[in-house]
This record gives C-alpha cells, sequence and structure tokens, in this order.
C-alpha cells in the first residue's frame, strides 16, 4: 500500500516506531508522533567481509548515523555481507571486525547503535525468507564478533524468524544475549507470515521473556502479509506482542 497510508495506520494502531521505509517519509512519521526505530545503512549483500567494499561501507554507516541522529533513531542497521570467493571464514571475520571498529567510534560519539543483523541461509524460496550465501548465520559467531569490537554500541539484531529457523531455542538465547541485543523483529516461522497460530513460535510467551530481561527498545513487525486484510494482519501482529 502507500507508505503514508501505512504510516497513518500505524500511528492509528498506537506503534512507537516504524522502520524499513523510504528515508523521504521519515518527516512524515515524526509529524504522526512516531519514531523512526532503525534507520538502513549498506544493504546485506555487501558487507565488511571484504576490505575492497570497506569504504563503501563505512560511508554507508556514517550516513546513516548522520541520519539516525537527525531523526532522533537509536539504532542504524549493519551486515556481513555475502560470502565471496577466495575469502576465508577467518579473513572475513578479522575484516568485518577491522572495518567496524573504524566507525563504531563515530558511533559512539553520536549516540547510535549499530545493530548487526543475522540472518537465516537455508531457506531458498523466496529472496526475502532466507539468504543463502550470507556469512553471518551463525548466531554465536555473531556474538562473538560484537566482543571483539568491543564497544557498548555494537549490538546485535536478534530477528527472532531467522534466529528460530538457524538454530531455534529461542527464549534461551535471548536471556543469553540479553545485554548485545539492541533490536528485534518479528514474522512467523517457518512462512515468514504473520505471527499467528499456524506458525510454530508462540510470541506472547516470547515476547514476555523479552520484557523479563528488561529490554526497553523496539520490537519490529517484520512479516510478509498473507491474510487479504493486510491491516488486520498488522493489527494482529501488533496485539500479540503487547504483553
Amino acid at each position: 500500500m502507500p507508505v503514508p497510508k501505512l504510516i497513518q495506520a500505524c500511528a492509528e494502531m498506537g506503534m512507537a516506531a516504524v522502520e524499513g521505509i523510504s528515508r523521504k517519509y521519515y518527516p512524515l512519521v515524526k509529524q504522526k508522533g512516531m519514531a523512526i526505530s532503525l534507520v538502513d545503512s549498506h544493504g546485506f549483500k555487501v558487507g565488511p567481509l571484504d576490505k575492497a567494499d570497506h569504504k563503501f561501507v563505512l560511508d554507508k554507516l556514517r550516513e546513516a548515523i548522520d541520519v539516525a541522529v537527525r531523526f532522533g533513531s537509536p539504532n542504524v542497521i549493519t551486515f556481513t555481507g555475502m560470502r565471496k570467493k577466495g575469502i576465508s571464514d577467518k579473513q572475513a571475520i578479522n575484516n568485518c571486525i577491522e572495518c567496524w571498529k573504524k566507525i563504531i567510534g563515530y558511533a559512539e560519539k553520536k549516540g547510535v547503535n549499530l545493530c548487526l543483523e543475522h540472518l537465516n541461509t537455508r531457506d531458498s524460496s523466496h529472496p526475502m525468507k532466507g539468504h543463502p550465501g550470507y556469512f553471518g548465520d551463525d548466531i554465536e559467531l555473531c556474538i562473538d564478533m560484537i566482543k571483539k569490537v568491543d564497544s557498548p554500541r555494537m549490538k546485535l539484531l536478534f530477528d527472532i524468524y531467522h534466529v528460530q529457523i538457524m538454530h531455534g531455542d529461542v527464549i534461551r538465547r535471548i536471556r543469553q544475549y540479553k545485554d548485545y541485543i539492541a533490536h528485534y523483529h518479528v514474522a512467523g516461522v517457518p512462512g515468514r507470515g504473520e505471527p499467528d497460530d499456524s506458525q510454530e513460535l508462540n510470541y506472547r510467551g516470547i515476547m514476555k521473556a523479552v520484557v523479563e530481561t528488561g529490554f526497553r527498545g523496539y520490537v519490529a513487525q517484520e512479516f510478509i502479509p498473507t491474510w487479504p486484510d493486510k491491516l488486520a494482519a498488522l493489527r494482529y501482529g501488533v496485539w500479540v506482542c503487547d504483553v
């Protein structure tokens, strides 16, 4: 649907924030009394695992941090990028950490979190249901890299959908990594549809566990609606996660 219509609907539902839209609509979001929960940056395909892409990644992250400051957003997303022939896992890890260390001081200065998103590589059925070839598909690896960047502004974007597909044991992992999580994404598993009872995750239980960790950030609806009434689907997702 047209983005302004979606923004208006989100405001009427009482949602606190919006993300995943063109930046040209950010002023409208603010006008409606909502926040920008997360600012996009360099995308998931080209990332810091290849040194040849570091300038591009750093330029995009710096620009995104500035946008986040302008609109009062707490978070900027980052990714590892897709695997490349000739780059070993060890070198990819080192390259990612080296790149993030170059920009994290700027994020600290501006008071913005860099949120590394873990993605699943198992689902090849749809371009937004899985990302075969993505390097950061192991959540333990992502946490390890975050720790090695060694900054309170380097965080994890815990996408519940992707974590369930790659690892499972969602609530235990939420509790285990609570000190590193700055943002959550929600979608039903396995289909990435509404978080309803046709899917395998109990989102009310998961959200209660999130609250119990003391989390005070944003939980974003990032599912692909299958219901005929798309706004009813979104309203349902908001209701499920309101615990």
